[in-house]
Protein backbone atom coordinates (compact mmCIF):
# COMPACT_ATOMS: atom_id res chain seq x y z
CA UNK A 1 0.00 0.00 0.00
CA UNK A 2 3.21 2.69 0.45
CA UNK A 3 2.75 4.51 -2.55
CA UNK A 4 0.02 3.91 -3.58
CA UNK A 5 -1.56 7.68 -2.79
CA UNK A 6 1.39 9.21 -5.05
CA UNK A 7 1.59 7.00 -7.62
CA UNK A 8 -2.20 7.24 -8.74
CA UNK A 9 -2.10 11.00 -9.41
CA UNK A 10 1.48 10.31 -11.41
CA UNK A 11 -0.40 7.86 -13.44
CA UNK A 12 -3.44 10.20 -13.66
CA UNK A 13 -0.79 13.23 -14.60
CA UNK A 14 0.85 10.59 -16.95
CA UNK A 15 -2.52 9.27 -18.91
CA UNK A 16 -3.68 13.18 -18.95
CA UNK A 17 -0.35 13.96 -21.09
CA UNK A 18 -1.29 11.32 -23.83
CA UNK A 19 -3.90 12.28 -27.04
CA UNK A 20 -7.20 10.29 -26.97
CA UNK A 21 -5.60 8.14 -29.84
CA UNK A 22 -2.48 7.39 -27.82
CA UNK A 23 -4.58 5.98 -24.60
CA UNK A 24 -6.73 3.96 -26.68
CA UNK A 25 -3.71 2.17 -28.22
CA UNK A 26 -2.30 1.63 -24.58
CA UNK A 27 -6.14 -0.03 -23.82
CA UNK A 28 -5.68 -2.01 -27.21
CA UNK A 29 -2.20 -3.55 -26.35
CA UNK A 30 -3.52 -4.37 -22.56
CA UNK A 31 -6.21 -6.77 -24.29
CA UNK A 32 -4.40 -9.98 -24.98
CA UNK A 33 -7.60 -11.32 -26.95
CA UNK A 34 -7.20 -8.28 -28.67
CA UNK A 35 -3.67 -8.75 -29.99
CA UNK A 36 -3.65 -12.21 -29.94
CA UNK A 37 -6.91 -11.55 -32.87
CA UNK A 38 -5.01 -8.70 -34.43
CA UNK A 39 -1.80 -11.06 -34.71
CA UNK A 40 -3.82 -13.50 -36.65
CA UNK A 41 -5.28 -10.92 -38.74
CA UNK A 42 -1.46 -9.50 -39.41
CA UNK A 43 -0.02 -13.15 -40.00
CA UNK A 44 -3.02 -14.18 -42.52
CA UNK A 45 -2.74 -10.96 -44.26
CA UNK A 46 1.28 -10.61 -44.67
CA UNK A 47 0.69 -14.74 -45.77
CA UNK A 48 -1.91 -13.35 -48.75
CA UNK A 49 0.78 -10.61 -49.75
CA UNK A 50 3.79 -13.44 -50.26
CA UNK A 51 0.98 -16.36 -51.86
CA UNK A 52 3.19 -16.34 -54.95
CA UNK A 53 6.81 -16.88 -52.67
CA UNK A 54 4.74 -19.54 -50.53
CA UNK A 55 2.61 -21.65 -52.42
CA UNK A 56 4.34 -24.96 -52.73
CA UNK A 57 2.66 -25.35 -56.49
CA UNK A 58 1.01 -23.94 -58.95
CA UNK A 59 -2.94 -23.51 -57.24
CA UNK A 60 -4.45 -23.83 -60.72
CA UNK A 61 -2.27 -27.12 -62.02
CA UNK A 62 -4.53 -30.40 -61.79
CA UNK A 63 -3.40 -33.51 -61.82
CA UNK A 64 -6.04 -36.18 -61.80
CA UNK A 65 -3.70 -39.32 -60.25
CA UNK A 66 -3.56 -36.83 -57.14
CA UNK A 67 -7.61 -36.34 -57.05
CA UNK A 68 -8.90 -36.14 -53.06
CA UNK A 69 -5.36 -36.70 -52.23
CA UNK A 70 -5.86 -36.67 -48.30
CA UNK A 71 -3.86 -34.77 -46.29
CA UNK A 72 -0.67 -35.58 -45.26
CA UNK A 73 -1.44 -36.43 -41.41
CA UNK A 74 -3.90 -38.74 -42.58
CA UNK A 75 -3.28 -42.20 -44.33
CA UNK A 76 -2.67 -42.20 -47.96
CA UNK A 77 -1.35 -38.69 -47.71
CA UNK A 78 2.11 -37.07 -49.37
CA UNK A 79 4.26 -34.01 -47.32
CA UNK A 80 4.25 -31.95 -50.37
CA UNK A 81 0.81 -31.99 -50.22
CA UNK A 82 0.32 -31.11 -46.30
CA UNK A 83 -3.36 -30.26 -46.49
CA UNK A 84 -4.21 -32.58 -49.70
CA UNK A 85 -6.13 -31.84 -53.17
CA UNK A 86 -9.52 -31.31 -54.58
CA UNK A 87 -11.52 -32.86 -56.84
CA UNK A 88 -9.29 -31.90 -59.67
CA UNK A 89 -6.10 -32.32 -58.02
CA UNK A 90 -5.10 -28.76 -57.01
CA UNK A 91 -3.24 -28.56 -53.69
CA UNK A 92 -4.98 -27.18 -51.46
CA UNK A 93 -3.00 -25.23 -49.27
CA UNK A 94 -1.67 -23.05 -52.57
CA UNK A 95 -5.09 -22.33 -53.65
CA UNK A 96 -6.01 -21.43 -49.41
CA UNK A 97 -2.86 -18.54 -49.99
CA UNK A 98 -4.23 -17.64 -52.88
CA UNK A 99 -7.75 -17.30 -51.69
CA UNK A 100 -6.74 -15.32 -48.75
CA UNK A 101 -5.27 -13.03 -51.78
CA UNK A 102 -8.71 -12.74 -53.07
CA UNK A 103 -10.60 -12.68 -49.42
CA UNK A 104 -8.62 -9.46 -48.29
CA UNK A 105 -8.45 -7.56 -51.40
CA UNK A 106 -12.00 -7.61 -51.73
CA UNK A 107 -12.90 -6.56 -48.38
CA UNK A 108 -10.12 -3.73 -48.54
CA UNK A 109 -11.16 -2.26 -51.51
CA UNK A 110 -14.87 -2.54 -51.24
CA UNK A 111 -14.56 -1.07 -47.45
CA UNK A 112 -12.46 1.92 -48.73
CA UNK A 113 -14.59 2.70 -51.48
CA UNK A 114 -17.94 2.11 -48.74
CA UNK A 115 -15.89 4.22 -46.46
CA UNK A 116 -15.30 7.02 -48.45
CA UNK A 117 -18.58 7.37 -50.09
CA UNK A 118 -20.38 7.22 -46.90
CA UNK A 119 -18.36 9.12 -44.99
CA UNK A 120 -18.21 11.92 -47.98
CA UNK A 121 -22.70 11.62 -47.71
CA UNK A 122 -22.23 11.88 -43.63
CA UNK A 123 -20.29 14.68 -43.59
CA UNK A 124 -23.05 16.43 -46.01
CA UNK A 125 -26.27 15.13 -44.65
CA UNK A 126 -25.08 15.91 -41.29
CA UNK A 127 -23.33 19.15 -41.26
CA UNK A 128 -26.08 21.00 -44.16
CA UNK A 129 -29.14 19.11 -43.24
CA UNK A 130 -32.36 20.41 -44.78
CA UNK A 131 -32.64 18.66 -48.30
CA UNK A 132 -29.41 17.02 -48.97
CA UNK A 133 -30.57 15.43 -45.38
CA UNK A 134 -33.28 14.05 -46.05
CA UNK A 135 -32.97 12.75 -49.44
CA UNK A 136 -29.73 10.80 -48.45
CA UNK A 137 -31.33 9.74 -45.51
CA UNK A 138 -34.01 8.10 -46.91
CA UNK A 139 -32.24 6.82 -49.86
CA UNK A 140 -30.23 4.87 -47.01
CA UNK A 141 -33.83 3.53 -45.20
CA UNK A 142 -34.29 2.16 -48.24
CA UNK A 143 -31.13 0.54 -49.22
CA UNK A 144 -31.21 -1.13 -45.38
CA UNK A 145 -34.64 -2.74 -45.95
CA UNK A 146 -33.46 -4.73 -48.04
CA UNK A 147 -31.40 -7.83 -46.80
CA UNK A 148 -27.82 -7.66 -47.36
CA UNK A 149 -27.21 -11.17 -49.55
CA UNK A 150 -30.50 -11.05 -51.45
CA UNK A 151 -29.39 -7.21 -52.25
CA UNK A 152 -26.16 -8.65 -53.63
CA UNK A 153 -27.51 -11.71 -55.34
CA UNK A 154 -30.06 -9.40 -57.29
CA UNK A 155 -27.37 -7.04 -58.38
CA UNK A 156 -24.75 -9.54 -59.89
CA UNK A 157 -27.69 -11.01 -61.78
CA UNK A 158 -28.11 -7.56 -63.02
CA UNK A 159 -24.36 -6.64 -64.02
CA UNK A 160 -23.54 -10.24 -64.43
CA UNK A 161 -20.59 -11.76 -62.83
CA UNK A 162 -16.87 -11.26 -62.43
CA UNK A 163 -14.70 -9.29 -59.67
CA UNK A 164 -15.58 -5.92 -60.92
CA UNK A 165 -18.83 -6.49 -60.23
CA UNK A 166 -19.01 -8.17 -57.04
CA UNK A 167 -17.12 -5.41 -55.42
CA UNK A 168 -19.48 -3.03 -57.27
CA UNK A 169 -22.41 -4.62 -56.23
CA UNK A 170 -20.98 -4.75 -52.10
CA UNK A 171 -20.23 -1.68 -52.09
CA UNK A 172 -23.51 -0.49 -53.52
CA UNK A 173 -24.97 -0.73 -49.76
CA UNK A 174 -22.35 -0.85 -47.43
CA UNK A 175 -21.63 2.40 -47.57
CA UNK A 176 -25.05 2.93 -45.78
CA UNK A 177 -23.26 2.16 -42.32
CA UNK A 178 -20.22 4.42 -42.72
CA UNK A 179 -22.97 7.17 -43.56
CA UNK A 180 -25.15 6.46 -40.78
CA UNK A 181 -22.20 6.65 -38.06
CA UNK A 182 -20.84 9.53 -39.57
CA UNK A 183 -23.80 11.53 -40.25
CA UNK A 184 -24.33 10.57 -36.13
CA UNK A 185 -21.05 12.18 -35.06
CA UNK A 186 -21.13 15.10 -37.36
CA UNK A 187 -25.00 15.86 -36.27
CA UNK A 188 -23.31 16.29 -32.96
CA UNK A 189 -20.12 18.08 -34.25
CA UNK A 190 -21.62 20.72 -35.62
CA UNK A 191 -22.63 22.32 -32.81
CA UNK A 192 -19.38 22.14 -30.37
CA UNK A 193 -16.95 24.98 -29.69
CA UNK A 194 -14.38 24.48 -32.39
CA UNK A 195 -16.89 24.39 -35.57
CA UNK A 196 -18.52 27.21 -33.89
CA UNK A 197 -14.92 29.07 -33.90
CA UNK A 198 -14.36 28.65 -37.54
CA UNK A 199 -18.12 29.48 -38.61
CA UNK A 200 -17.47 32.55 -36.64
CA UNK A 201 -14.17 33.57 -38.90
CA UNK A 202 -15.87 33.19 -42.31
CA UNK A 203 -14.48 29.60 -42.82
CA UNK A 204 -16.29 27.75 -45.82
CA UNK A 205 -18.86 24.85 -45.49
CA UNK A 206 -16.42 22.44 -47.37
CA UNK A 207 -13.32 23.44 -45.00
CA UNK A 208 -14.92 23.11 -41.88
CA UNK A 209 -15.96 19.47 -42.87
CA UNK A 210 -12.93 18.26 -44.13
CA UNK A 211 -10.66 20.31 -41.99
CA UNK A 212 -12.50 20.71 -38.57
CA UNK A 213 -15.07 17.89 -37.92
CA UNK A 214 -13.74 15.09 -40.18
CA UNK A 215 -10.11 14.16 -38.28
CA UNK A 216 -12.29 14.47 -34.92
CA UNK A 217 -14.79 11.75 -36.37
CA UNK A 218 -12.07 8.99 -38.29
CA UNK A 219 -11.60 7.21 -35.05
CA UNK A 220 -14.99 5.70 -35.39
CA UNK A 221 -15.29 5.58 -38.98
CA UNK A 222 -12.00 3.20 -38.98
CA UNK A 223 -13.45 1.33 -36.67
CA UNK A 224 -17.09 0.79 -38.16
CA UNK A 225 -14.76 0.04 -41.49
CA UNK A 226 -13.14 -2.40 -39.32
CA UNK A 227 -16.16 -4.22 -38.18
CA UNK A 228 -17.85 -4.66 -41.69
CA UNK A 229 -14.72 -5.96 -43.17
CA UNK A 230 -15.94 -9.25 -41.54
CA UNK A 231 -19.09 -8.70 -42.88
CA UNK A 232 -17.82 -7.86 -46.77
CA UNK A 233 -15.54 -11.25 -46.45
CA UNK A 234 -18.33 -13.65 -45.44
CA UNK A 235 -20.58 -12.27 -48.11
CA UNK A 236 -17.98 -12.57 -51.16
CA UNK A 237 -17.80 -16.37 -49.63
CA UNK A 238 -21.62 -16.63 -49.72
CA UNK A 239 -21.98 -15.20 -53.03
CA UNK A 240 -18.64 -17.01 -54.58
CA UNK A 241 -20.50 -20.79 -52.84
CA UNK A 242 -23.27 -19.72 -54.75
CA UNK A 243 -21.50 -19.30 -58.07
CA UNK A 244 -22.09 -15.55 -58.08
CA UNK A 245 -18.80 -14.31 -56.84
CA UNK A 246 -15.80 -15.47 -57.93
CA UNK A 247 -15.36 -18.40 -60.16
CA UNK A 248 -12.65 -21.23 -60.96
CA UNK A 249 -10.20 -21.61 -61.69
CA UNK A 250 -9.68 -18.66 -59.50
CA UNK A 251 -8.91 -19.52 -55.72
CA UNK A 252 -11.57 -18.19 -53.60
CA UNK A 253 -12.43 -19.62 -50.24
CA UNK A 254 -16.26 -19.14 -50.85
CA UNK A 255 -15.82 -21.25 -54.07
CA UNK A 256 -13.41 -23.75 -52.56
CA UNK A 257 -16.01 -24.61 -50.16
CA UNK A 258 -18.71 -25.01 -53.16
CA UNK A 259 -16.18 -27.61 -55.07
CA UNK A 260 -15.92 -29.98 -52.08
CA UNK A 261 -19.52 -30.10 -51.33
CA UNK A 262 -20.10 -33.17 -53.40
CA UNK A 263 -17.24 -35.06 -51.01
CA UNK A 264 -18.39 -33.92 -48.01
CA UNK A 265 -18.39 -37.64 -46.25
CA UNK A 266 -15.52 -39.26 -49.14
CA UNK A 267 -12.89 -36.05 -48.43
CA UNK A 268 -14.09 -33.68 -45.88
CA UNK A 269 -11.06 -31.83 -46.36
CA UNK A 270 -11.91 -30.40 -49.22
CA UNK A 271 -14.68 -28.03 -47.96
CA UNK A 272 -14.15 -28.27 -43.73
CA UNK A 273 -10.37 -26.52 -44.57
CA UNK A 274 -11.05 -23.40 -46.66
CA UNK A 275 -14.12 -23.16 -44.21
CA UNK A 276 -12.13 -23.17 -40.93
CA UNK A 277 -9.83 -20.54 -42.59
CA UNK A 278 -12.93 -18.28 -43.13
CA UNK A 279 -14.14 -18.73 -39.72
CA UNK A 280 -10.89 -18.03 -38.32
CA UNK A 281 -10.12 -14.56 -40.38
CA UNK A 282 -13.89 -13.33 -39.55
CA UNK A 283 -14.01 -14.52 -35.95
CA UNK A 284 -10.76 -12.76 -35.72
CA UNK A 285 -11.98 -9.74 -37.14
CA UNK A 286 -14.84 -9.69 -34.97
CA UNK A 287 -12.80 -10.07 -31.97
CA UNK A 288 -10.10 -7.25 -33.06
CA UNK A 289 -12.96 -5.00 -34.19
CA UNK A 290 -14.93 -5.49 -30.55
CA UNK A 291 -10.92 -4.42 -29.07
CA UNK A 292 -11.06 -1.44 -31.44
CA UNK A 293 -14.26 0.09 -30.85
CA UNK A 294 -13.88 -0.74 -26.88
CA UNK A 295 -10.38 1.73 -26.67
CA UNK A 296 -11.50 4.05 -29.36
CA UNK A 297 -15.34 4.93 -28.15
CA UNK A 298 -14.67 7.15 -25.18
CA UNK A 299 -18.76 5.85 -24.24
CA UNK A 300 -16.96 2.31 -23.65
CA UNK A 301 -12.93 3.58 -22.70
CA UNK A 302 -12.15 2.18 -19.22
Amino acid sequence: MTGSPASAPAAQAVRGALSPNAIAWRQVLRSHTTVVALAIVVLIGIAALLAPWLVPHDPDESDLFRRLQPPAWLEGGELAYVLGCDGLGRDILSRLLYGARVSFAIGIIVIAIAVGIGTFAGLTAGYLRGAADTVLSRLADILLAFPYLIFAIGLMAMTGLGIHNLVLALAYREWVVSFRVVRGETLAAREVEYVEAARALGASRLHIMLREILPNILSPVLVVGTVRMATVIMLEASLSFLGLGVRSPTASWGSMVADGRDFLFDAWWVSTLPGIAILVLVLAINVASQGLRDAFDPRMRT
